[in-house]
């Protein structure tokens, strides 16, 4: 199953839909352990990239314009941090024509490896690794023993459930919440809900697409 690179703009439309949604509920959770700016930034460089999207974009190409606003627009962690995500998306996918589960994997893995690229967050740090690392490796083991896309992504989405979850229990090591110690704990990571949000929404949207 597999689905166009043209129609795949409705998962990037749908992404920046999910993140301005989320907008109150992001900086709500920042606000626990943060500086309560996460949603606000987030809700606008997706606003700034909804803007920047033309016609004639297809998916790889709308990440593109995602990973230059938030790189270019965005101040913090999280601009250099999802902007390199999202170059990552757009790197692998660029010169594809049908997207399927072999190069949603790659795309999984560029996007997580840009991160680690820049940043020194370990899982169990409580950031947005402990949602990337085990919804990755859960859609990659669901993939390699089916060859099932929608089982796959299905997977991926479970997994990034539990990783954002676990975050409540750590202690913060990053960032202006490490600042907290032992007082962090109890608390859900911001960065982790909105990769978990991202990964929902990139999954929901490609099962919609897949035939």
């Amino acid at each position: 199953m597999n689905f166009t690179n043209k129609d795949g703009v409705l998962i990037v439309k749908d992404i920046i839909e999910a993140i301005q949604k989320n907008k109150d509920y992001l900086s709500e959770i920042d606000g626990a352990i943060g500086d309560g700016d996460h949603g606000i930034n987030m809700n606008k460089g997706f606003t700034m990239a909804l803007e920047e999207l033309n016609e004639n974009d297809n998916m790889s190409s709308g990440f593109q314009v995602i990973s230059k606003t938030l790189m270019s627009k965005i101040g913090g962690s999280m601009g250099p941090l999802y902007g390199n995500f999202f170059r990552g998306f757009y790197t692998v996918s660029r010169n594809e024509e049908v997207i399927d589960g072999v190069i949603i994997g790659e795309m999984l893995d560029k996007a997580y490896s840009n991160i680690t690229s820049i940043s020194p967050a370990k899982v169990n740090d409580k950031t947005l690794v402990d949602v990337l690392d085990p919804a990755i490796h859960a859609y990659h083991e669901v993939y390699q023993s089916t060859q099932k896309t929608k089982e796959s992504l299905e997977a991926m989405v479970n997994a990034s459930k539990t990783g954002l979850e676990s975050t409540k229990q750590m202690i913060a090591k990053l960032g202006r919440a490490s600042r907290l110690g032992e007082r962090s704990i109890g608390h859900q990571d911001a960065g982790a809900t909105s990769a978990q949000i991202i990964l929902e929404t990139f999954a929901t949207s490609a099962i919609k697409l897949l035939k």
